[in-house]
């Protein structure tokens, strides 16, 4: 993969990752919802993951550029 793909897909996990980390907000902050706890660890491990995802992705592509 080039290094510019590299850098597209990794922006694109970052804000997937921003996605569920605000729907894992949004199900903490829902009163009245059964599985909110649930939901909203599952938004925030899947964001994280695809927050450090993203980053390693994004370091993987600068290297690239530089070599």
């Amino acid at each position: 993969m080039k290094a510019d793909d590299e850098k597209g897909i990794s922006v694109i996990l970052v804000y997937i990752a921003l996605l569920f980390f605000l729907l894992g907000l949004a199900a903490r902050m829902k009163m009245n919802f059964h599985h909110r706890l649930e939901l909203s660890t599952a938004g925030f491990v899947v964001a994280a993951v695809l927050a450090s995802l993203g980053l390693v992705l994004f370091l993987f592509s600068l290297r690239k550029r530089r070599g």
